[in-house]
């Protein structure tokens, strides 16, 4: 199984779903039909900034309306995969998986473990402690003490042992985005970046890199 990982810098969100539900969309079909998924894809993405609601999300979460948020530039989206609300903007780095969990003789709670593990040693690169907190999908530092703030969020859709949707890691975020929602649906926990918890600003490029090649070792895929 081969995993192709495609940089595709800053994209708006519309344009990269449509890419994913079209790709999704062919491997479902092709493990229906009963042949091999012979590709795999990581898509790493920045958006402009926007607000996304999971399956199970509650309107509520949005803290402006769309109207208001129409006037800042901010669409929003509804979309399929699991979560609440989240907010992706500038200096966050995005990543899309789209491979067979079935190959990899994952279910989708080792899958999401997966994602997190990757999230956690990437950011132990940078001298950071991800951590996991019970009952919360994520990565989180300070889990369990006041300070409990949300570094990257999680959610993804799997059909057919097939994923889309992924992980949203704040690099170098504008944390104020996340004050139009309560994130993740949660309204006593705060968020945080890679710049924020290192005071300085990083190259996003040398992130994709590192959670590309953890991801890549994590699934077992050749090149």
């Amino acid at each position: 199984m081969k995993l192709e990982i495609i940089d595709e810098g800053v994209i708006e969100y519309a344009e990269m779903l449509a890419k994913q539900r079209r790709i999704f969309s062919e491997m479902v079909e092709c493990k229906k039909d009963g042949r091999i998924i012979e590709r795999e894809y990581i898509f790493m993405v920045e958006h402009k900034p926007v607000i996304t609601l999971g399956k199970h999300a509650n309107d509520s979460n949005i803290l402006f309306s769309e109207e208001e948020l129409a006037m800042l530039g901010i669409s929003i989206f509804r979309i399929e995969r699991g979560g609440d609300v989240t907010y992706h903007g500038p200096g966050q780095l995005v990543a899309y998986p789209l491979i067979d969990l079935e190959s990899h003789k994952l279910g989708i709670k080792n899958y999401v473990y997966l994602l997190e593990e990757a999230v956690i040693n990437t950011l132990a690169e940078f001298g950071i402690k991800g951590e996991r907190v019970s009952g919360a999908s994520g990565v989180w530092i300070d889990a369990g003490t006041e300070r409990e703030r949300k570094i990257c969020a999680i959610g993804v859709k799997s059909s057919r042992y097939v994923t889309m949707h992924g992980l949203a890691l704040n690099v170098n975020t504008d944390l104020d985005g996340f004050r139009l929602i309560n994130p993740c649906g949660f309204i006593d926990k705060g968020v945080t970046s890679i710049a924020k918890e290192i005071d300085k600003k990083v190259d996003i490029n040398d992130v994709k890199e590192i959670l590309g090649g953890k991801l890549r070792s994590l699934l077992g895929c050749l090149q």
